[in-house]
């Protein structure tokens, strides 16, 4: 098992970069004020790691709330994506661009491809090369690819991704897929941990917080850490951001982390990578 210490531990990608393995989501977070909060009150609780995206249209309220944080930029590991339109080698370069000038920042930490967009992604893959080569980019991946995205990808590629973001939760744990990428040295990261909240109403997980004096978010957030799996979970409410980082103090026992991965049913509560139309 991965060492999990403290809200500012982090994971080594195979390029020997750092990523902080706990970060703050900001998926529908709206751009202005309440991201920007989102963001201040994060980093003040001691995250280091923020994901957004272009299609969040939240990049500039991010890039806000870091700049008006007292935390230096170099400590906190700043993500986004190129969106499925944008895909393609120029218009990714341009994307690029775009996203930056909104984040107002020098660099990024990590880029992800968003969704495997068919008979784009490799173009688009080799722009991401591109940026880490210009070291405008620390470390570069994707999102929501399959593992036959990943072979198909990985041939003729000159750098294997450091990064996998994948939709991960007890109803949709991917084992294969995530010893795939565990084998390959793909970084596996969880998006929606919460199965978009049905987990709360569920006995199940009623049960494990209970049994451990935790909430169900922070036993299945540190159900994602044991696994090895980099969590992001969202939220632009301030006390939500801090307990959902009180997980240091407490471990699942072996038995309960086979019984969550137990529950697998191949269940998605979001699109399909092998079969959406955006």
């Amino acid at each position: 098992m991965k060492q999990i210490t403290d809200l500012q531990g982090t994971f080594t990608l195979h390029n020997g970069v750092a990523m902080p393995y706990f970060g703050l989501g900001v998926y529908l977070s709206e751009d202005g004020q309440e991201v920007v909060n989102a963001v201040k009150w994060a980093i003040e609780a001691g995250y280091r790691h923020v994901d957004t995206a272009s299609i969040y249209n939240n990049e500039e309220g991010v890039g806000r709330g870091i700049k008006e944080s007292p935390e230096a930029r170099e400590n906190i590991f700043v993500v986004s994506k190129v969106w499925n339109n944008d895909q393609g080698y120029d218009s990714t370069l341009k994307a690029f661009d775009a996203s930056m000038k909104r984040l107002d920042l020098d660099y990024l930490d990590l880029y992800l491809v968003h969704w495997p967009v068919a008979g784009k992604y490799k173009e688009t893959w080799k722009a991401l090369e591109q940026l880490y080569k210009e070291k405008r980019v620390r470390a570069i991946g994707v999102s929501n690819f399959l593992q036959h995205h990943l072979e198909d990808l990985m041939t003729g590629v000159e750098i294997v991704p450091m990064v996998n973001q994948m939709e991960f939760h007890p109803y949709l744990v991917q084992q294969e897929l995530l010893d795939f990428c565990q084998k390959h040295q793909i970084q596996y990261e969880a998006w929606s941990p919460m199965m978009q909240g049905k987990i709360f109403g569920m006995e199940t997980f009623q049960k494990l917080a209970k049994k451990y004096g935790k909430s169900i978010a922070q036993v299945v957030l540190r159900w994602n850490l044991q696994k090895g799996v980099i969590t992001i979970p969202k939220s632009s409410k301030r006390e939500r951001i801090i307990a959902n980082a009180d997980i240091f103090d407490f471990a699942l026992e072996e038995e309960d982390v086979k019984y969550l991965d137990s529950m697998d049913r191949g269940q998605r509560f979001g699109p399909d990578p092998d079969n959406f139309d955006f």
